[in-house]
């Protein structure tokens, strides 16, 4: 998959009409939008394009779907939010069929520096998330050139993503990526095929089967991998420790040992934890106060439940990190949604942030943490999608970014 990808710069798109896909998938309680990052990051894709004079046709997915349309999933608030923040009226296609006649008329309508928002994409259920033919051309019908600027969907096939471009480039449009998929590609495309050395990636969550081919991936690109989290006691438990009640995933006890015999063969460091926070059962509610110990990890009680990385691991993790030029890191060292578990987390990315490398969060939960511990503005880039993040590390290629026009 080439990473060269015509961006929103490549292209003249006055008096066009350009049809962006973003991810305004935000949170929403009662109808009210809880937290608007997703709309703030979109802005700058949107406000170059009409800088440009283009007529600027918006469309998202929010939420699941999965009982049909309905108004708690409808994109109304966020034309609203969105009318605030460009300073200029956003047009909400309230249509639930996203591209029937209300669409069309809206678009007949749009002057250069327009903005409407179409309906939420997945009311059109499996046309959708099908790549359906008719939904595709319908999307492609309402534009001339298409950006992508959804990194965060860029892993899914779906109508919205990867469909229309099809349309839209047979019928001699430009199929562009926005600032935000390009930064996307620039940081996390760039960190895992043409690294700056000592190139180190950081790996925690809970279970081994979802990292499964980002730690096989990742282990033939850098040149230190660190495993923290729960997926940690099944390597541990590999090694023939004793891990306790801790999370294993008892199924990829092999696989963990041919990623040790791995790593060994190609001389690459893999570093697991050398001692372990314990408590006697999970928090109930995980923010809850509880009592902890610390023991090698070689010495786990059978009757404990390993909850994070230690004292030692964490300076042994930070060490690691201080000689690299290029970090990536995905998945969180402990229970960091409880400030007594969360200590391994924060020494990691204490440890990120007083580094001169260019350093990626891998979206997820490991940009949760990191937000949430306040040193977010100390990373060089945090990630904007969780499963496409993580498909991005394991090398799959995303439909989303294939999907753009290539630079020639």
């Amino acid at each position: 998959m080439s990473l060269n990808k015509k961006s929103v710069d490549d292209f003249n798109a006055k008096g066009k009409r350009v049809l962006v896909r973003c991810d305004f998938n935000v949170p929403l309680k009662n109808g009210v939008i809880t937290d608007e990052t997703r709309i703030v990051a979109a802005l700058p894709t949107i406000n170059k394009l009409l800088n440009d004079g283009a007529k600027v046709i918006l469309c998202s997915h929010l939420g699941k779907v999965k009982n049909g349309p309905n108004e708690g999933e409808s994109l109304a608030p966020v034309a609203e939010r969105l009318s605030e923040k460009l300073g200029k009226k956003v047009t909400f296609v309230a249509d639930y069929n996203v591209t029937g006649a209300d669409a069309t008329a809206a678009v007949a309508a749009m002057n250069e520096g327009d903005v409407v928002l179409l309906q939420n994409t997945r009311f059109r259920g499996s046309e959708e998330t099908k790549n359906g033919e008719a939904f595709s051309k319908e999307l492609a019908d309402l534009c001339d050139d298409y950006v992508c600027d959804a990194f965060g969907s860029s892993h899914r096939a779906h109508a919205s993503v990867a469909g229309v471009t099809d349309v839209v480039r047979a019928k001699g449009g430009n199929c562009a990526v926005g600032y935000l998929m390009q930064k996307e590609i620039n940081f996390l495309g760039n960190a895992v095929e043409n690294p700056v050395r000592p190139f180190v990636a950081i790996l925690g969550g809970a279970k081994v089967a979802d990292k499964l081919n980002v730690i096989n991936n990742l282990l033939e690109k850098c040149d230190t991998l660190i495993i923290g989290g729960g997926m940690a006691y099944t390597f541990l438990k590999a090694k023939g420790y004793e891990i306790g009640t801790s999370l294993c995933d008892d199924e990829k006890i092999d696989y963990c040992k041919e990623m040790m015999d791995k790593a060994e063969a190609l001389g690459k460091k893999l570093l697991l934890p050398v001692d372990t926070v314990v408590t006697a059962s999970f928090p109930d509610p995980i923010d809850a106060p509880i009592e902890t110990e610390v023991f090698d990890s070689d010495k786990l009680p059978a009757d404990k439940m390993g909850m994070d990385i230690g004292p030692k691991t964490q300076a042994l993790y930070a060490e690691a990190v201080k000689t690299a030029k290029t970090v990536v890191w995905n998945g969180p060292m402990g229970v960091f949604e409880n400030p007594i578990l969360a200590k391994g987390t924060i020494a990691v990315a204490a440890a990120l942030a007083e580094t001169d490398a260019t350093t990626i969060i891998g979206g997820g939960d490991s940009a949760a943490a990191v937000n949430q511990l306040g040193f977010a503005d100390k990373m060089s880039h945090i990630s904007t999608g969780g499963g496409a993040s993580l498909e991005f590390l394991e090398g799959k290629e995303l439909p989303g970014v294939a999907a753009a026009d290539d630079l020639q």
